[in-house]
């Protein structure tokens, strides 16, 4: 079997990630402990992330004619990718809040709905809360001043029932 046939299920894997990811963040992942690796899969996979290492010729070759292509540059020394395939924000949160404890992860760079950002940018988009949180905040504050206006005309009414 030639090399080509062995290479191309793996490249096809990975286009099709990339075309249903909204986003990918690349780390170095040299130095972490096993136990880490294990602990930070676990929380990737639970918010939907997919988390993988390919070999850098591999991401190049699959990542061409994408959005991704912006990270060819930073396809350097051992990589792994994080493949956002429901929130674009999940992938860099997870990560950027991971590395906080394990010193050794750190993060490269990545593409959010098309906008590559450097590490200094993967970290801010690490500060967006997710969708749902944004979401839930909005309806609170939409629903605040009906609950207060509601709560005015029940004291009203209460007022001018005792009088």
């Amino acid at each position: 079997m030639a090399k080509v046939e062995l290479k191309k299920p793996i490249i096809d894997e990975i286009k099709g990630y990339a075309a249903d990811a909204k986003a990918a963040v690349l780390v170095d992942y040299r130095g972490l402990t096993v136990e880490q690796d294990t602990a930070l899969r676990k929380k990737l996979r639970e918010a939907g992330v997919v988390y993988k290492v390919y070999k850098n010729t591999y991401l190049k070759m699959a990542f061409e004619g994408t959005d991704f292509a912006q990270l060819d540059k930073e396809l350097e020394g051992p990589t792994a990718v994080a493949f956002g395939l429901e929130d674009a924000t999940a992938p860099a949160r997870i990560l950027a809040e991971f590395a906080k404890t394990a010193d050794k992860l750190e993060l490269k760079a990545g593409v959010v709905e098309g906008t590559y950002y450097d590490v200094k940018g993967i970290a801010k988009i690490a500060t967006i809360p997710s969708r749902d949180v944004l979401i839930s905040k909005l309806l609170g504050s939409l629903q605040s001043p009906i609950t207060n206006f509601a709560r005015v005309i029940k004291q009203i009414a209460e007022k001018n029932a005792e009088a």
